[in-house]
């Protein structure tokens, strides 16, 4: 579009929200209108569906630890959540642990 040109849902005059906060045009986070430091992490916004199983579930609500965190302290959130995700499928495969045998009766046939 041409500068002179509004866009579309704009009054001739007026300029889009970005633009109306940030005329450098360098980035505005239009809902707080304050600048944003391409350095800070941003969160990837990816949703988490819980899966039913606690040691998973945990998992990945860790894993939301990451989007706060600058891309070097990412990797000490995977190792933690790699090792949890081990540790659920471990006990998974192990299955559930067998009931005790119960001791055998004393017989009382005593034919002597």
């Amino acid at each position: 579009m041409s500068d002179s040109t509004p866009e579309p849902g704009t009054a001739a005059g007026t300029l889009p929200g970005s633009l109306a906060e940030d005329p450098s045009g360098e980035g505005t986070d239009p809902a707080a209108g304050t600048p944003l430091d391409p350095a800070a992490p941003v969160p990837l916004g990816v949703a988490r569906t819980p899966t039913g199983n606690a040691g998973v579930d945990a998992g990945l609500e860790r894993l939301a630890d990451a989007d706060h965190l600058p891309a070097d302290g990412h990797i000490e959130v995977y190792e933690d959540v790699h090792r949890g995700l081990r540790e659920t499928l471990t006990a998974l495969d192990a299955g559930p642990t067998p009931a005790p045998v119960p001791a055998p009766m004393p017989s009382y046939d005593n034919r002597s």
